[in-house]
């Protein structure tokens, strides 16, 4: 099992013996039980990687893939409202709830990978949509980890079922 570790102080993602330069989320980092939807935090833990989701017009198709992947679509969103019975959740756009979209202009949302933070079950509340993705820059996230596009876009072949990104102080 491969361990990408964020050590969320120094700003480091470790992957595959290379060390690389990471934003976290604009509030900083905090223990995954004081995780709230929309405090800008980051949770420590270890988070399990879901699935990739990749944007078509912008990704060549991928090779070698073992984790669990899907192009992203333009009415996809993922549910961040706590009154959403699909809080945390991928949705589709429109939804009548608060979603962000995962089509975007810029390219934050190129190369998604999909972290296991409050989603066995989801509560309400407790932070959601938390992914590593492509970064704007070094500018800090929402909660997310966000690495350099081309970087990111290196680690999916090398990933396997039951991979996981580690988030400490």
């Amino acid at each position: 099992m491969t361990i990408i570790r964020v050590d969320s102080a120094a700003r480091i993602l470790s992957a595959f013996g290379d060390s690389i330069p990471c934003a976290i989320g604009r509030s900083g980092a905090c223990p995954a039980e004081l995780k709230r939807e929309g405090d800008g935090m980051t949770p420590y833990g270890n988070w399990s990687i879901r699935a990739v989701l990749l944007r078509p017009d912008r990704i060549a198709t991928p090779e070698r893939l073992a984790l669990p992947w899907r192009w992203i679509r333009p009415e996809d969103g993922w549910s961040d409202d706590a009154a959403d019975p699909c809080y945390n959740r991928p949705v589709v756009h429109p939804h009548r709830f608060s979603a962000e979209r995962l089509w975007r202009d810029d390219e934050l949302y190129d190369v998604i990978l999909v972290l296991g933070h409050n989603d066995a079950p989801p509560v309400p509340g407790m932070g959601s949509a938390i992914f590593l993705h492509c970064w704007n820059d070094a500018k800090p996230t929402e909660g997310c980890v966000a690495i350099e596009k081309s970087r990111l876009l290196a680690l999916p072949p090398r990933l396997r079922p039951g991979d996981a990104v580690e988030i400490s102080r």
